[in-house]
Formats: C-alpha cells, sequence, structure tokens
C-alpha cells in the first residue's frame, strides 16, 4: 500500500491557519495554495534520483550532484488544482503539465469527466496528480484510473486538505499510490463537505459562487 504522508511543518501549518480563515480574499488565497503546494512539493520530491557530476566553483573542482533525468508530469485535476500548478513550477520547470476535468454530481456525489488532455510522453514520466480537496475521493480515484492506463512510470497524489473518508477510498482503490496532505480533517458532513475545510476551494481560487 502506498503511503500516506501528512505534512507538519510550521510554515505550512501557519499559512493553513490563513487559508481556513473565511475572511481571507481571494488573492491572498491563491497565493496561499500555490506557496503550500511548493512546499509540499519538497516532500513529494524527495525520493528523485541523484548523479554525481563534475562543477568548477570559483575556487576548485568540485563533486556535486543533479537530478539523473527523471521525467516528470504534473496534472491538476480542473479546476481547483489549477492553484497549485505555479507554486510545483516553480520547483520544477521542466515538468509536462497535463488537465483532467471532472466534477462532482451534486445527486450521487460521483465525478463525472468533461476533459482529458495529457502530454504524449507519459510512459516515460512520473506524475503527481494534483486537487487541493480530498473529501470522498471520487474525483481522485476516477483522475488516476484513467491516468493509469497511460502506462506512466509512477503516480503521486496531492492534496491540500484531506477527510478520513477520503484517504481511506483512495489508498484502498490505488494501493500504490502515495498521498501527500498538509492536513486530514475530522469528517465529511451531509454534503460531502470537509470540516473543519475551507469551503469550495474553486470558489475561493476563481473568486466564483
Amino acid at each position: 500500500m502506498g503511503n500516506i504522508v501528512i505534512t507538519n511543518h510550521p510554515l505550512i501549518q501557519h499559512k493553513l491557519s490563513i487559508l481556513r480563515d473565511k475572511n481571507t480574499g481571494n488573492k491572498e488565497f491563491r497565493t496561499l495554495i500555490s506557496e503550500i503546494a511548493m512546499l509540499e512539493c519538497y516532500e513529494a520530491t524527495r525520493d528523485l534520483p541523484l548523479k554525481e557530476i563534475e562543477i568548477e566553483t570559483p575556487v576548485a573542482v568540485a563533486k556535486q550532484h543533479d537530478l539523473d533525468g527523471k521525467k516528470m508530469a504534473i496534472v491538476p485535476i480542473l479546476r481547483a488544482g489549477l492553484g497549485m500548478v505555479d507554486g510545483i513550477h516553480t520547483l520544477i520547470p521542466s515538468a509536462k503539465v497535463g488537465h483532467i476535468g471532472l466534477y462532482r454530481d451534486p445527486e450521487t456525489l460521483q465525478p463525472v469527466e468533461y476533459y482529458n488532455k495529457m502530454p504524449a510522453d507519459m510512459e516515460e514520466r512520473d506524475v503527481i496528480v494534483l486537487d487541493p480537496m480530498l473529501a470522498t475521493g471520487g474525483s481522485a480515484i476516477d483522475a488516476i484510473s484513467q491516468i493509469k492506463k497511460l502506462n506512466p512510470k509512477s503516480i503521486k497524489f496531492m492534496c491540500i486538505i484531506s477527510a478520513p473518508e477520503g484517504l481511506k477510498a483512495l489508498s484502498e482503490a490505488h494501493p500504490d499510490v502515495d498521498i501527500y496532505a498538509a492536513a486530514m480533517d475530522d469528517h465529511l458532513n451531509e454534503h460531502g463537505y470537509i470540516v473543519p475545510g475551507l469551503g469550495d476551494a474553486g470558489d475561493r481560487i476563481f473568486g466564483t459562487k
């Protein structure tokens, strides 16, 4: 079974407090989503392989390390996942970006796919799937199922707020996928929203209702 990593870095926890506040405006909310995603990315990429290289400093020749040719793709689940892309691209500017569009049926709470566009060479890439909220887990499960059809080298899932129900469902549906979250909240309410959560991430990112 894949690992579930709940990050507890003080900077992430501080930013989460502001992110959750209902009085935080859209611009600051977008900035925080991006910053938290970037901080989480440090943890999610801890296992990237390195190769030894030689460089010449102004003083001497030094043996250093470089990324060992690993090709990556980041796939935000539309639309809220878009808010996490810039932060990760800051750290991994060479990563290709795929997009998968899902919405949750308000009656069944099940995901419905409406868009899917991936890099052509997904079989050569390690993939990080992005969505700020892991609630029921339905969207993440469906998105990862679609991506697996392209036979990528590996898949990780990164969110910011998670619910125990979503973590359980995703880890059971895709036990080979590592999950990274900045927080695990208490439960889902009767409408499928995470409690205490932060409301609708997409609406708060894009200023919609």
